[in-house]
């Protein structure tokens, strides 16, 4: 049976979290003298003088419309590496307590890792890029706090086998993070669903990608009350922007737009890869259930730079494990797709 209090820090269970004026009043108010603002406003025709809502109120409510769970279980950051790295410094101590990576997989789970001095033990998931239980069961010990699993994997693009992820959650004692950033664009359901079946589930999402909002570093964490509680604690007190929240809560409005955007991409997804495949160079392409294709080439570091020299960026990952030769590249506009599929064939 999962119980915070046996993976929560110490000092994170007697830590008194900083009291912003914001969260010192309850109710309606209109004349502000209490956080030290500039009263006359901001050099902008859109005020920005007065600190934001620490706790996002508005476009949590927003959300929980969307998502269909409440408030209490939805916790926002400066991005999901902020979520990322909240988690390692709840749960992990420094120099004593490990996480387990499933590689090839997302960077920041280990960077965080790093920076907060937490051990990482890696498990590489199978040649389909799938988890490895049985390497996973014998890597965890009795100070194996955390599992992150992206789902759908990036840089690999599919998505991880959900029973799999259903036996971890039933017999680790720490947390599982599922990491669904590229969840919009997959056939499979999100895991959001289980949050009441599992106490030790965290499920991360994000605005950039399918919501098209990148540039506002807004990422989500979803969770059981008593988990999105210690982060908040955790968090700094003002860690969303005003303007990323007024933004935030217009797109939100959208989802339409987004439904449309998403049923393009993987249209275009599937027009990028029948125009790949038959290149000489080209080895395999991976089954993706996210916006973007994972390329087996014969040359990664030839193409690479090829399309670098003419202005096309995608991603070399030939140096990561298990995708060697590989190049993950983004889905475009079909503009942006023609121009990438029409340089390549110039590639010798």
């Amino acid at each position: 049976m999962f119980n915070i209090n046996n993976i929560l820090r110490e000092n994170i269970k007697n830590l008194t979290p900083y009291s912003s004026a914001r969260d010192e009043y309850q109710g309606e108010a209109s004349v502000f003298l209490d956080a030290n603002e500039n009263a006359f406003g901001s050099p902008l025709e859109q005020q920005f003088n007065r600190y934001p809502d620490p706790l996002q109120f508005e476009v949590k409510k927003r959300l929980s419309s969307i998502k269909g769970l409440p408030v209490r279980n939805i916790f926002l950051g400066n991005g999901s590496d902020e979520a990322i790295d909240i988690l390692f410094r709840s749960f992990c101590t420094p120099g004593v307590d490990n996480v387990i990576l499933v590689p090839p997989t997302y960077g920041m789970y280990k960077v965080s890792a790093n920076i907060n001095d937490v051990e990482t033990r890696n498990v590489p998931l199978t040649a389909e890029f799938q988890l490895n239980l049985e390497g996973i069961a014998e890597a965890i010990d009795k100070n194996t706090k955390l599992i992150f699993i992206c789902s759908p994997n990036n840089p690999t693009g599919n998505s991880i086998n959900r029973a799999d992820v259903e036996t971890l959650l039933t017999n680790f004692g720490g947390l599982v993070v599922v990491d669904e950033a590229y969840i919009n664009f997959s056939r499979q359901k999100t895991f959001i669903q289980e949050l009441t079946e599992y106490a030790n589930l965290v499920v991360l999402q994000t605005l950039s990608k399918a919501w098209g909002l990148a540039g506002l570093r807004i990422g989500m964490a979803f969770a059981s009350e008593e988990i999105i509680e210690v982060m908040n604690k955790v968090k700094p007190p003002y860690n969303v922007n005003e303007a990323s929240q007024q933004l935030a809560l217009k797109a939100l409005e959208n989802i339409e737009q987004v439904n449309s955007w998403i049923k393009e991409t993987l249209v275009q997804r599937d027009k990028l890869v029948l125009g790949i495949k038959d290149f000489d160079f080209v080895i395999d392409i991976y089954p993706s259930d996210a916006n973007f294709i994972l390329v087996k080439t014969t040359d990664a570091n030839g193409i690479y730079n090829f399309l670098v020299e003419r202005g096309i960026i995608v991603r070399n990952r030939s140096k990561v494990e298990l995708c060697e030769g590989c190049l993950r590249i983004t889905v475009g506009t079909p503009d942006e797709n023609d121009i990438l599929l029409e340089t390549l064939q110039n590639f010798k």
